[in-house]
């Protein structure tokens, strides 16, 4: 008998196998619903900021007004990194990818700050400050070195997402400009067991460090199935070019079986919630700062797309708007995955914590498929 005709079946990819229980968020990809601890995406973009539902994600309640002005203090007071951090930045290839510049970084932060003390709150506490306050810090510093500039030190008097402009644009962002930006963190902070989360999950349950954990997270987040799409969607867009071009384009790249960047997800079989956030918040970009004529034919490719890949349930996913959200705020498209990074890190660090809550170190099984009873050939003989 086949000893593998009594084992569970393969599924490639883990796909719809449950791998742990939990609390932080929830996806119904039917009706296109996504709430994070019970509070829908939508509201919480609304009327949020992205550092009280950072708070929410991970100590699982929204923050009294103290317990939200103590965490703001601290993450503005942890924001400033090592110079030691920065001259290590110096060093890599003004060529390299921020992404590899964020992981690298990331791990680093374990050299200063790991002790392990995975139950002691107090710790627990400083790590996730750290964590949040000086991820955007670095992928600042590595935006300017790369260019052969100073890093912008971080201004205490700015918010979150504020500071985070300031620091790559070298000039104090409009405040809906933050605001908007801010909101996109909320909508990227937290996806349910993605790759990357499982990631995070899988290097937590070995009780290593923190940084560690977000370090291995990011690495995952780095590979072109997982992070950096709203970079493809807007080149993409580009070779469109014009309005003319839409749908003759579309039926081609159906017929070639092209991926469409922008459309479809694993679990949504409607039109991704955060895309139809990102669309409204483009659209107020829009109107502030001037029209991007990209956008024109990002909605005519939606409405053509509609209805070829519509009956199939695919339609826009959260990346299909954000790149242009971030084209209009001014952001270098390279940068678009670690900022995606920058907001995931309140995720991450939600699942590390809860994760260490009810610990077992991952050990999947495998189903063998190699060779079985060879004997040894000695060299001379091969």
């Amino acid at each position: 008998m086949d000893p593998s005709s009594s084992s569970p079946p393969f599924r490639p990819g883990l796909e719809g196998v449950p791998a742990t229980q939990s609390a932080i968020c929830d996806i119904d990809g039917q009706q296109g619903l996504l709430t994070y601890r019970g509070y829908d995406v939508d509201e919480l973009a609304d009327r949020s900021s992205f550092l009280e539902t950072a708070y929410l994600l991970i100590w699982g309640d929204l923050p009294t007004a103290s317990q939200l002005a103590s965490f703001q203090h601290e993450v503005q007071m942890h924001r400033r990194v090592s110079f030691r951090i920065r001259d290590m930045m110096k060093c890599f290839p003004a060529t390299g990818h921020p992404m590899d510049a964020l992981q690298s970084s990331a791990a680093s932060l374990g050299l200063f700050y790991s002790r392990r003390a995975l139950d002691n709150p107090e710790y627990i506490f400083e790590a996730v400050v750290r964590l949040i306050a000086k991820i955007p810090t670095m992928v600042a510093a590595f935006q300017l070195i790369r260019k052969g500039q100073d890093p912008i030190q971080p201004r205490d008097d700015l918010s979150y997402a504020a500071n985070f402009l300031y620091m790559i644009t070298e000039r104090e962002p409009d405040p809906l400009a933050a605001r908007i930006f801010d909101a996109c963190l909320i909508l990227h902070a937290e996806h349910s067991l993605n790759a990357s989360t499982f990631s995070a999950r899988v290097t937590a349950s070995t009780l290593t460090d923190p940084y560690a954990v977000v370090a291995s997270a990011v690495g995952t987040l780095a590979g072109p199935l997982h992070g950096g799409a709203n970079e493809d969607v807007l080149a993409m867009l580009e070779t469109i070019g014009n309005a003319d071009r839409v749908e003759a384009w579309l039926d081609q790249a159906i017929a070639e079986k092209q991926k469409i960047m922008g459309f479809g997800h694993r679990e949504y079989k409607v039109k991704d919630p955060r895309a139809v956030i990102l669309q409204r918040l483009a659209e107020d970009l829009f109107d502030r700062f001037g029209h991007d004529p990209l956008y024109d034919l990002a909605r005519q490719l939606e409405d053509a797309a509609a209805v070829r890949l519509g009956p199939k349930g695919i339609y826009p996913n959260v990346d299909f708007y954000s790149g242009l959200v971030y084209r209009k705020l001014g952001i270098p498209r390279d940068l678009f995955t670690p900022i995606f990074a920058i907001a995931r890190t309140a995720g991450w660090l939600a699942h590390w914590k809860e994760q260490l809550g009810a610990n077992r170190i991952y050990r999947p099984t495998q189903i063998y498929t190699g060779t079985s009873d060879l004997s040894w050939v000695p060299l001379e003989a091969r």
